[in-house]
């Protein structure tokens, strides 16, 4: 090869030197701007990660070093309790441990000698113990990163819905969750900034936050700087080992967390290894699954269409979907196309639209009141698949995915109620309207039958 090279003419030569310092410059810059990216500079106000029944987690970043101090309590005026890290930094993350479950606790958030963040508003529920029946009541913004208008109407059209419907004894909502995409348009730490923190600080400051990693957040290296999440089982479920997928427990509820921009998703791969395994073990009444890329959609995106998203939807059907619904996961939650889309009960379409048959439908009730089996007699029992991702934009296409009957070009947001045996689902506009909903019912109700899907 160095013979051909010393041979060439010496104009070839130098272009051909010219061109490769030329790709080297240009990766090198992009290398640069990526890791450019990746920092940001200033004040973030405090968020709350991995929520357990007797631990949490505290983040937030100050524009100057000090060692961070969190004092917390029962009473707001008496915030008897304290942790300091040991060394000054401007990234802070706090652990709490030693909490009692289900337990409202207020906090304050500064250095030794200033509170930065106190007052009334700044608490938090630990989760309720693993497997108690309590109401619960969750927030699932999808693809929530773009700011502006849209993202402000849905948010405040939901937090409206939500003082107009209150729980007694109970906070507005108890966890907060995403479908990914919460920085456009390429995931830099500024656009987590003005894009996610920002306009969700006052909710993030109260309810966990639990986002699903999205494609845009994957464009660059600060999704997993940003956040916390259980490798090690801290909030329940088989320990993952890494930040990419994950489960965790609250009260009756066991979620799985799905990486579907950047894992492989091959049917052998560690993820669906592990999917299968953290499925088995769980004992919990509810299954949910949250992931980005849906197995069905004709929005923005064309789940028919294996070019779409590197075929990111074609395996998370083929390969994933099998999984879910042979443990008896009762709801997905996904995003990535800019609109709301929803199944019935259904299983066993692991195909493209083309191939649903009416045998997959498992309860197509006008009123969207489906029934399933009590947990561990529901395999293939039948999901609901519903695709979340209007919560800051909305998009074209042509909502016609025959397994999506119930589909919106709308903007909202979706709340999540379980309560008992029911799990009630609304998605709520930017106008405060409740555009759908549907429940589902776990008992041992009779002509509810378990089968497998056949060819």
């Amino acid at each position: 090869m160095n013979m051909v090279f010393k041979q060439l003419p010496r104009s070839v030569k130098w272009i051909g030197i010219f061109l490769l310092g030329f790709i080297v410059v240009l990766a090198s810059g992009r290398l640069i701007q990526k890791a450019l990216d990746s920092h940001f500079v200033g004040e973030r106000p405090p968020y709350l990660q991995m929520l357990a029944a007797d631990a949490i987690t505290l983040r937030w970043q100050s524009e100057k070093e000090y060692p961070g101090l969190v004092r917390y309590g029962l009473d707001p005026q008496k915030l008897d309790k304290h942790f300091q890290e040991s060394d000054a930094k401007s990234e802070h993350e706090i652990r709490l441990s030693g909490l009692n479950a289900n337990t409202r606790y207020y906090y304050s958030i500064g250095d030794q000698h200033t509170a930065y963040y106190k007052g009334s508003d700044f608490w938090f529920v630990t989760a309720p113990k693993p497997g108690d029946s309590v109401p619960v009541r969750f927030w699932v913004l999808g693809d929530p990163g773009y700011p502006g208008k849209v993202q402000n109407d849905v948010r405040d059209s939901m937090l409206d819905w939500l003082q107009k419907h209150t729980r007694k004894n109970k906070a507005y909502i108890d966890l907060l969750m995403t479908t990914g995409d919460n920085a456009y348009r390429s995931g830099s730490n500024s656009q987590f900034q003005d894009g996610f923190f920002m306009p969700y600080k006052n909710i993030l400051r109260n309810a966990a936050v639990w986002p699903a990693y999205g494609n845009h957040d994957a464009r660059r290296w600060v999704f997993f700087d940003l956040f916390t999440f259980p490798t090690q089982a801290e909030s329940g479920g088989v320990a993952s080992g890494t930040e990419h997928y994950y489960s965790f427990d609250y009260a009756n509820l066991h979620i799985v967390v799905l990486d579907t921009p950047a894992s492989d998703l091959d049917d052998d791969s560690e993820m669906l290894r592990w999917l299968k395994k953290d499925l088995k073990a769980t004992q919990q009444q509810w299954l949910i699954s949250l992931l980005h890329h849906p197995p069905y959609t004709k929005g923005t995106h064309n789940s028919d269409k294996q070019s779409d998203s590197g075929g990111r939807m074609f395996d998370v059907r083929e390969n994933v979907l099998p999984i879910l619904e042979q443990a008896g996961v009762d709801l997905v939650l996904s995003g990535h196309s800019h609109m709301y889309q929803r199944s019935p009960l259904i299983n066993c379409h692991y195909g493209k639209s083309t191939s649903l048959k009416q045998s997959m439908l498992r309860d197509t009730n006008d009123k969207s009141v489906y029934r399933k089996h009590s947990v561990g007699l529901a395999p293939y029992q039948g999901t609901v698949y519903a695709v979340v991702g209007s919560s800051s934009k909305v998009d074209q296409g042509p909502l016609n995915h025959p397994a999506l009957p119930y589909s919106l070009h709308e903007t909202g947001s979706l709340l999540v109620d379980v309560e008992a045996d029911t799990l009630t689902a609304r998605f709520i506009n930017a106008k405060g309207n409740v555009s759908d909903r549907f429940s589902i019912i776990k008992g041992t109700q009779q002509g509810v039958t378990t089968r497998f899907c056949v060819d």
